[in-house]
């Protein structure tokens, strides 16, 4: 179990302040009396990289108010600030997937846009999000483009975080001379301008590399002045990071007496920063700590924890880790049944994580190879050809010929064979769908029609008698016992009026309508999880513009269908609702900590709510994804194509 732990060793770009005096108090007082231009979202990207260093949600929620009136009052400049910002705190948050496809439009945006240092920045943090995710080739491709421009325009800020990713990249490519050699410079430029973050931060990159060299006397050291650095200056996310690789260096010494202090403290501040990578590793490094203190109770308590943790975010390697130590559990106290399961496991996770990691490199060698092959057959048959005479150019020729028409002849047939094949089975499919897509929209109008019969004709009729009975109690002469009656039949018409309501609601939301689909969504989040034991996170991006109306509806009723499931049969405590949108490109997520259940258990996937859930899939052209694990909880992932509305 001597592993070194799969750690973000990449910080993002944090900014300078102007102002060495500023504190969140000022900034929140010039919001308060600032009008809607440009400057209060400057100031607002501003309060959110003041507070990004404690509070990663509360960052956000700035830069998503700065985006906002970025996009009313048509300030470009503004919305790629946010994007920047945006997504080095999904970075930090570990959800690259996310930040990518935000990263993305930025840069399309910042080309739009035609400003060439914003055009390096999106490029820059594209190039991050890249080594984050491990495709070191790209991050590459649109890193080095920025080192030419910041050494231009003498931006030592951006150019010391250039040649610290630049060194990041090179030690996960084992290039180790080449990490040392960046690290240092981006250090020398840190030091050089005296920005206290900045230095922290290539200190802890710094050790990473003396780390991979497997020099960790110096490593610790480095790392060590980094989190002094760190702690002085309250910047949580480099003391998470430094603490956790600190903790990842005692696992590969095997020093497990000083793992539990720094496991915890970078346990404490993962959470507080919302970093789940981080929170697995250092999970995984007290298990170790309980396993080498022979707390073999406590280690099988935190590796089940870690362990659902890092299968709900499918972190591979991490997966991997608690897989073998939960198997030396079960094989120290006798369980050779779980023993072999989760060792079995280890090794199958082993060979997925290697074989992902390996897969690029092995892609650029094979192309390498097949190129240089081609080359030299070139030249083998050019020699060949120029030694033949006229007769073998014409036999050559003509068996050429003669193959490459049979060739192309059996070619056609085949071809003809297989579009007649796709063709049926394509008609097949649409007849189907149109089947499903009547009977999805057949559902929604009677929905429509039914709630609003409800809240029309019979909310009127009670809401009318209602007001009858209260004429009456004020004409009629009751006794004490008889007036409490008639008070209590009012109360339980009230309640039945209230019901009939809510029915009528969630029959057909009003939100929905008139708001649209990501404010309905918000809505009903909250007043599910209203004084509730569980906690609905909704995450919600680029529905703000409308889709057709149908498909809106089915949207809603996925997710309300989804999360219903959820509160009804998982006892989940933390729920994730999320639904994104690119371009016509549109994903719906559902996860929950919950109890799972056995994938081999059929009876539980041919319920009518998941029928229900596939025959409205079936309608977006969507596809449906179910992972779960007794005991572990369950993600559900959707991804279908959109049409624009109109």
């Amino acid at each position: 179990m001597n592993r070194l732990l799969l750690l973000l060793l990449l910080l993002p770009l944090k900014p300078l302040y102007a102002q060495p005096d500023v504190t969140k108090d000022s900034l929140l007082k010039v919001l308060s009396i600032s009008n809607e231009d440009t400057n209060k979202v400057l100031t607002l990207i501003t309060t959110g990289q003041y507070v990004e260093y404690n509070n990663l949600e509360e960052a956000k929620s700035y830069y998503l108010l700065a985006n906002k009136l970025s996009e009313k009052i048509n300030y470009t400049m503004g919305i790629l600030k946010y994007y920047a910002n945006y997504t080095a705190v999904l970075n930090i948050q570990a959800r690259f997937d996310s930040a990518l496809i935000l990263t993305k439009e930025a840069l399309q945006l910042a080309n739009k846009f035609g400003n060439e240092e914003r055009i390096i920045i999106a490029q820059q943090n594209l190039s991050a999000t890249y080594s984050y995710l491990q495709d070191y080739e790209s991050a590459l491709e649109y890193l080095l483009p920025s080192i030419v421009y910041f050494e231009k325009t003498n931006n030592d800020t951006r150019l010391s975080l250039v040649y610290d990713n630049l060194g990041v990249i090179y030690r996960e490519t084992k290039q180790y001379d080449k990490a040392l050699e960046y690290h240092q410079k981006a250090l020398t430029i840190a030091r050089k301008s005296g920005s206290s973050y900045d230095i922290a931060n290539v200190l802890s990159n710094l050790g990473n590399a003396y780390t991979s060299l497997k020099i960790y006397d110096t490593a610790i050291a480095i790392m060590q002045e980094g989190l002094s650095i760190a702690k002085k200056e309250n910047y949580d996310n480099i003391e998470s990071n430094t603490t956790s690789n600190i903790g990842s260096i005692l696992i590969k010494q095997g020093r497990y007496d000083s793992l539990n202090y720094y496991c915890s403290e970078g346990l404490r501040l993962a959470e507080k920063l919302g970093d789940s990578l981080t929170m697995v590793n250092n999970i995984y490094g007290l298990a170790l700590y309980a396993f080498y203190k022979s707390d073999f109770k406590k280690s099988e308590e935190l590796a089940n924890t870690g362990f659902a943790m890092a299968q709900i975010r499918n972190y591979v390697e991490p997966s991997q880790l608690f897989a073998d130590i939960l198997s030396e559990l079960y094989l120290v106290q006798g369980d050779l049944r779980n023993y072999d399961y989760y060792n079995r496991l280890s090794i199958e996770l082993s060979e997925k994580f290697f074989n992902g990691r390996m897969q690029r490199n092995v892609q650029t060698l094979d192309k390498k190879y097949e190129t240089e092959k081609k080359e030299k057959q070139l030249l083998m048959q050019q020699s060949a050809i120029r030694k033949k005479n006229t007769l073998n150019y014409i036999l050559i020729g003509s068996t050429a010929a003669l193959l490459l028409i049979s060739l192309l002849a059996y070619r056609t047939y085949q071809q003809k064979r297989k579009l007649q094949e796709q063709k049926i089975g394509q008609l097949e499919k649409e007849k189907l769908l149109l089947a499903t897509q009547s009977i999805v929209k057949g559902q929604e109008e009677e929905r429509n029609r039914l709630a609003q019969d409800l809240h029309d004709g019979l909310g009127g009729l009670l809401s009318g008698v209602k007001l009858q009975l209260g004429a009456m109690k004020g004409n009629l002469i009751l006794s004490e016992e008889h007036g409490r009656t008639f008070n209590n039949a009012l109360h339980k018409l009230d309640e039945s009026i209230s019901e009939m309501r809510r029915v009528a609601h969630n029959m057909m939301p009003e939100a929905l309508m008139k708001l649209g689909l990501q404010q309905a969504l918000q809505d009903y989040c909250d007043s599910l999880s209203e004084s509730q034991s569980f906690k609905i996170n909704g995450e919600f991006y680029g529905l703000e513009k409308r889709m057709d109306s149908s498909t809106e509806i089915v949207v809603y009723r996925i997710v309300q269908e989804l999360l219903n499931n959820v509160v009804k049969h998982s006892g989940a405590t933390i729920i994730l609702a999320q639904v994104m949108r690119h371009d016509n490109n549109l994903s719906i997520t559902v996860e929950d900590n919950g109890s799972g259940f056995n994938r081999q258990q059929t009876d539980l996937l041919k319920g009518t709510g998941l029928k229900n859930i596939q025959s409205r899939v079936d309608y977006l052209k969507g596809q449906l994804d179910i992972k779960s694990i007794p005991g572990k909880g369950t993600s559900v992932h959707i991804d279908c194509t959109i049409e624009d509305n109109g």
